[in-house]
């Protein structure tokens, strides 16, 4: 068998960037409405707080060194999307906090309300450790997502997708 040569189109970043502008569109639709989320959406993003760009408080960055999520949901305020990033305000522990948070940082997208979700390599890989969920001032449960190594369906019905292209190394 012949191998498949390497690609001379980065592919892999071309559908990266792409999916991170669905998250961008969506957040901006949320940004242009008042931050108002329309009927049961609310949102789970993962994020490396250690990415470049990433301002988070230091007691966030302690208690999450490598990886944090956050839900946008009822009590989230300041809303602001630009090109390559977004901030937001929530509460941890009743303490008011901004977050800023890069496109590029983001490792999961979650809409519980449909099922619909977005994994994505992280840009400039990290070891991909296992982590502690967020647990800002939010009524909602984080959600569960699906570990499916390519772009498809699931059978539970939900719509889960993850990119994977295997990485030279």
């Amino acid at each position: 068998m012949s191998e498949t040569p390497d690609s001379l189109i980065p592919y892999d970043e071309i559908v990266q960037e792409a999916l991170r502008a669905v998250v961008g569109r969506v957040l901006g639709q949320v940004e242009a409405s008042g931050g108002m989320l329309p009927g049961q959406h609310h949102f789970y993003i993962t994020f490396r707080t250690g990415a470049p760009g990433v301002s988070i408080p230091n007691r966030l960055k302690e208690r999450f060194p490598d990886e944090m999520t956050i839900v946008l949901q009822n009590k989230f305020w300041d809303l602001k999307v630009e090109e390559d990033t977004f901030s937001v305000g929530l509460s941890f522990n009743q303490v008011p906090s901004t977050l800023v948070i890069p496109f590029r940082a983001i490792t999961a997208f979650v809409d519980p309300a449909v099922d619909f979700g977005l994994q994505f390599q992280a840009a400039d890989e990290m070891d991909d450790d296992i982590h502690e969920d967020a647990e800002n001032d939010s009524s909602a449960n984080p959600g569960e997502t699906s570990d499916k190594p390519a772009v498809e369906r699931s059978d539970d019905g939900s719509n889960v997708v993850t990119v994977d292209f295997g990485r030279k190394k």
